[in-house]
């Protein structure tokens, strides 16, 4: 690492050797807890801008909504096990899919795998904290602030209640006077914020916040998934944003967007909405891809296979799934010359997701596979996700797709890729990091429990829908008759349904015991390859105490790897304690160029976040003074957030110094 040394003259930019090793309680180890952690108490709880409590965060708020999604989807089970049933009314139904699909698509599978990324992702590319710490905080605000707001009608008999698609004209006001989709269509607008800004952090950190040596092809595949999925969401948020502001305006301001009376387009809807909806399949399907790549191997005592491969696939799966939105619209009239393109299309796709699937199984077959419970999570993920896959491409086929569309064959399709590909990879990350997160180890006889019957009731609550699909029975109904022929197939869909959920709450009193009486965690328990387990577990506020330099892929595996002549150093790296302060790296080769100055603790995220919420809140119940009062408050937080103050950023290459405000 001789070529990225600073100059003599750059004294705060001098390696230090051995830093690393310097025992818990050192001066420096004292100076940078001091700079680093979060004030004790209701204090810190609203300012920290730590990435690992906001994605702790996000991981714990992500799963309450899960348990309330899942509890949507038992009643609805109760009500579908028997013909005829009258536990629920068709409206209460209605209103019950539509929060299911919501909070299941939109509140939980995203957010959860942002959990993971924003704690994890300091800690694998050798870095301090995110790119924008205080915009990392917004994000999750915002994402809090918008799901009590969806969620805040609902008890009230006034949640949105036209599914989660949400298709015109039946969300427009003639059809739906209520104020339930206004809810819906500002909720969604208030969370594409949150998960914009979020997205554009993850992009700013991959490119500036590396450690040095830790070149592009270097991260771990879950940073190339999240990477993919942020880019993604930058450009595709914005359409289904539109399409529901446009409906409010629709259905509160006298506009005709979707007005087919007088002159607007109800297809204009779900071309906005799918434009959307499908890259968002990968966004919520990728990250917990690279979950599986980056921690199979660890149990399979072997590097991935196809590293590159799998990196390349992942950003190619994402750029083929802008291209296949047509295919939710196959059954909707649309010229024939376009559905063989986007039908194609949507078949082609499968090729880079089979790469990665390949990879995974030769990961296994040429390892020497450990049974813990996390490899059991990663494999069943893999049987899922082909299954998935397969009934994916099926619909893909433009004549099977009239036949199968608007039936249960769809439902079963969306569920294995949307809770096999996505909650399996999720739970067996927790039993993975889960050291790393608190200290201590989960216990393996209850998570091998968790497993065995979280998989079998999955696969028999959710693999019947296909017979029901085949059998003729539509989506979106609340009862049918006792001679259609679906009893028994429902009877068993809600029967795996309960023991499914059963295996959610083996897994979560898991997580409770392990919290209290797991055994203590030694840094790196599993024996794993990447930069995170080279800190405590769990890790100090400030992460390294010296900015390792990475030499390799696989940074504690090395000497048994043999990669390369050079080594990563972990106990000889840049110590930067004069405030609150990481190196930043060229976007590609990861060469030092610049001291980062991180912004300190702020309540400014926390109520910038909630008068934006208000201000939505002013809009669905037309306060309009409120509304513009909220607006000043929002403008005033940011003017404090924004408030400039002088910082140094000194650069390696030379002496040059420059001024910037500090907007972090």
């Amino acid at each position: 690492m001789s070529d990225v040394a600073p100059k003599p003259s750059d004294q705060r930019l001098e390696r230090i050797p051995d830093i690393g090793c310097a025992p818990v309680g050192s001066s420096a180890e004292r100076r940078l807890a001091e700079l680093w952690e979060t004030a004790p108490g209701w204090r810190g709880w609203l300012s920290t801008v730590d990435h690992k409590e906001i994605g702790l965060r996000y991981l714990g708020t992500a799963f309450i909504f899960l348990l309330m999604g899942g509890i949507e989807a038992l009643i609805m089970r109760l009500q579908l096990a028997r013909p005829d049933q009258t536990l629920l009314t068709p409206d209460q139904y209605n209103q019950l899919f539509t929060m299911h699909g919501v909070t299941m698509i939109f509140l939980y599978s995203l957010p959860v795998l942002s959990g993971f990324s924003n704690y994890l992702w300091p800690l694998m590319l050798g870095s301090r904290d995110m790119a924008f710490p205080r915009l990392n905080a917004l994000s999750y605000w915002i994402f809090l602030f918008s799901g009590i707001f969806l969620y805040a009608s609902f008890p009230l008999g006034q949640g949105p209640n036209a599914g989660w698609f949400n298709y015109v004209p039946f969300a427009g006001l003639e059809f739906n006077p209520g104020p339930n989709i206004d809810v819906y269509a500002l909720g969604m607008v208030l969370l594409g914020i949150s998960t914009t800004v979020g997205s554009i952090n993850f992009v700013v950190t991959l490119f500036r916040m590396r450690a040095p040596g830790m070149s592009i092809d270097r991260v771990p595949i879950l940073v190339w998934g999240t990477l993919t999925a942020s880019v993604a969401n930058i450009f595709a948020v914005p359409s289904v944003s539109l399409a529901f502001f446009l409906l409010w305006l629709d259905r509160n301001a006298g506009t005709h967007f979707f007005d087919v009376i007088n002159g607007g387009k109800p297809m204009l809807w779900q071309h906005l909405f799918w434009m959307f909806g499908h890259p968002w399949v990968y966004a919520v399907v990728l990250p917990a891809m690279g979950i599986v790549s980056d921690a199979l191997p660890t149990f399979c005592r072997r590097p991935l296979v196809g590293y590159s491969a799998v990196a390349l696939s992942t950003m190619a799966t994402m750029l083929l799934g802008f291209g296949v939105w047509i295919h939710h619209l196959f059954a909707a009239g649309l010229p024939t010359l376009a559905m063989s393109f986007f039908g194609a299309t949507s078949m082609v796709i499968s090729i880079p997701s089979a790469v990665a699937v390949f990879a995974w199984i030769a990961t296994i077959w040429l390892g020497r596979p450990v049974f813990n419970t996390p490899f059991l999570f990663f494999a069943g993920f893999v049987l899922l996700f082909v299954i998935g896959g397969l009934s994916g491409v099926m619909t893909a086929a433009v004549p099977l797709d009239f036949q199968l569309n608007e039936t249960y064959f769809v439902v079963a399709h969306l569920h294995y890729v949307l809770i096999g590909i996505n909650v399996f990879p999720v739970v067996g990350g927790i039993y993975y990091w889960f050291p790393k997160f608190f200290g201590r180890m989960m216990n393996e006889t209850l998570g091998k429990w968790s497993f065995w019957v979280m998989f079998i009731g999955f696969n028999l609550g959710f693999f019947p829908m296909h017979l029901a699909g085949l059998l003729g029975m539509p989506r979106r109904i609340y009862t049918y008759a006792p001679n259609m022929g679906w009893n028994t197939v429902n009877l068993v869909t809600s029967i795996g349904s309960f023991m499914f959920a059963a295996g959610i709450l083996i897994f979560l009193v898991n997580v409770a015991v392990s919290l209290r009486r797991g055994s203590v965690s030694s840094a790196n328990p599993w024996d794993a390859p990447t930069l995170e387990w080279a800190t405590p577990s769990p890790p100090p506020a400030y992460n390294f105490a010296v900015i390792p330099l990475v030499a390799s892929r696989h940074p504690l595996w090395e000497d048994r790897l043999a990669e390369g002549e050079s080594r990563t150093s972990l106990n000889e790296g840049y110590l930067l304690m004069e405030g609150r302060e990481t190196i930043g790296t060229t976007p590609l080769d990861a060469k030092p160029d610049i001291i980062l100055k991180m912004p300190d603790d702020s309540y400014a995220p926390f109520f910038l976040g909630l008068f934006s919420a208000l201000v939505f809140t002013g809009l669905l119940l037309d306060w309009r003074q409120f509304t513009v009062l909220m607006i000043l408050a929002s403008g005033l937080t940011l003017m404090a957030w924004l408030w400039p103050r002088e910082i140094l950023l000194q650069r390696i290459a030379g002496s040059e110094h420059a001024e910037a405000g500090d907007y972090g």
